[in-house]
């Protein structure tokens, strides 16, 4: 049955030729809309009826064409003449009347559309009749819903949207992102990932293929990324999530790249990672207290501390005793006899030093002299990245020429002072900060407490 009556006339020619051009084409070109549509007469009489309302209302174009109206069959007999009402109304005003209303089934459910009418004029330009496109109002919801959505992200979103081309090169990018990229919107478009990351490019760029190739993973990842901005490199943490995307356009899917969603929970994750190495140090302060109880000798009480201080928290580690055991603030010129101190080049337990008892010859400003008459912590670094100075920094300090950063805390008790703790790190680790010097002070004090007794001892015998 066609989508629409045949006007049951003639070509000129002869009865031989019926005019199929103009009511096959019609009907052929109706039932390949997407959309529901429908026609009217000015009599109200239903004139077309394609595939698509069949669809959504059950009712065939066999069943439909010919009707007046939706009365009894399409709307319920209360709604029609409001109904009947609103659709002819097209035909005495301009442009396209839209209206939403509930339509029925031929199974006896109710549909809600929303419908565009607008008058078909006829040969002498007076309306002839209405026609009627119409949709299920969810499926337009849904779409107004995924246009706001793909909107809100890319302008309000208070995380990070991007969408990687199958070059995994950005083709879209929200404010957020383009903020914590450091860079502007359209700056980023069209560059690869590897411009804008220093290091950590090759772990993100590992993920959207694996996305490409098999989908969105089933959870968040967390992601160190150091980022080169005007300011210099910065260190970062994205939670991150993906999504394939395919195009809907096609039966076979056609990847279209990634959206790659994320959030910087750099603070969070720093907060956690300083928590838990507090609860570590804690612990090996703990475990090294109960170590040097057993110890009938504080100096290498003072050992045991200094060697599980050492655990996650620094390369190397020596103390350095002040000449004649301990010297009152202002007493005298600062003089450092080396002590125990962790072989260089190996890992291993601290090992006994300065037996001979000779001052180390620290140059003036060494660090070490400087904790001394500052009485507190300080820091200091090599500065440079390249292994020939590095070494000849440490080398000249006196220290392991593996060293690059060193922290030095001054060893106090009873109001005096008893020597310097060094702690070292290599290349491989970070400065010494802040925190670090806190937990360093803490195990000076337990080192400190060991060596007066020593002393003590020492005087007594």
């Amino acid at each position: 049955m066609s989508a629409s009556r045949r006007s049951g006339t003639t070509d000129e020619l002869g009865p031989d030729e019926p005019e199929r051009d103009g009511a096959d084409l019609l009907a052929a070109l109706l039932d390949g809309m997407d959309a529901a549509l429908c026609a009217f007469d000015a009599d109200g009489v239903v004139t077309h009826w394609n595939r698509e309302a069949e669809r959504i209302l059950g009712w065939t174009a066999a069943e439909a064409v010919g009707r007046h109206g939706f009365a009894g069959w399409a709307v319920r007999t209360a709604d029609a003449e409001e109904v009947e009402s609103r659709l002819l109304s097209a035909m005495q005003a301009p442009g396209r009347q839209v209206h939403e209303f509930a339509l029925l089934t031929k199974e006896g459910g109710r549909v809600l559309v929303r419908t565009q009418s607008a008058a078909v004029p006829g040969p002498d330009g007076k309306p002839a009749g209405v026609y009627c496109a119409f949709s299920e109002v969810h499926a337009q919801i849904d779409l107004e819903r995924s246009i706001a959505l793909s909107e809100a992200l890319f302008d309000d979103a208070s995380w990070g949207v991007v969408l990687v081309d199958a070059d995994l090169r950005p083709a879209v990018v929200n404010g957020h992102a383009a903020r914590a990229l450091g860079t502007g919107r359209t700056a980023v478009l069209g560059r690869p990932l590897g411009e804008l990351i220093a290091q950590g490019v090759e772990e993100l760029e590992s993920a959207l293929t694996h996305v490409l190739a098999e989908g969105a993973p089933p959870a968040p990842a967390e992601m160190w990324v150091t980022l080169r901005t005007a300011e210099g490199e910065q260190r970062r943490c994205w939670r991150s999530g993906f999504l394939r995307l395919a195009s809907p356009l096609t039966e076979e899917p056609v990847p279209l790249g990634v959206g790659w969603l994320f959030q910087d929970v750099t603070e969070a994750k720093q907060t956690e990672q300083e928590a838990a190495l507090l609860r570590f140090r804690t612990n090996q302060l703990h475990r090294a207290a109960r170590a040097a109880a057993e110890c009938e000798d504080p100096a290498e009480a003072a050992s045991v501390h200094l060697d599980f201080a050492l655990a996650g928290f620094a390369d190397h580690a020596l103390i350095d005793r002040m000449a004649g055991g301990s010297v009152a603030d202002g007493e005298g010129p600062v003089r450092l006899v080396r002590g125990p101190a962790t072989p260089s080049g190996a890992p291993g337990p601290s090992l006994p030093a300065g037996r001979a008892g000779l001052p180390v010859r620290y140059s003036d400003g060494h660090p070490a002299l400087q904790c001394v008459e500052r009485i507190g912590s300080v820091r200091a670094s090599a500065g440079s990245t390249e292994p020939d100075r590095t070494r000849d920094w440490a080398v000249a300090r006196q220290w392991p020429a593996d060293s690059v950063h060193a922290l030095c805390v001054v060893l106090r008790s009873r109001g005096r002072t008893l020597g310097v703790v060094t702690f070292l790190r290599g290349a491989s680790r970070t400065q010494f900060e802040r925190f670090d010097a806190t937990y360093a002070e803490d195990v000076a004090v337990r080192i400190a407490a060991a060596l007066d007794l020593a002393a003590v001892l020492e005087r007594r015998v």
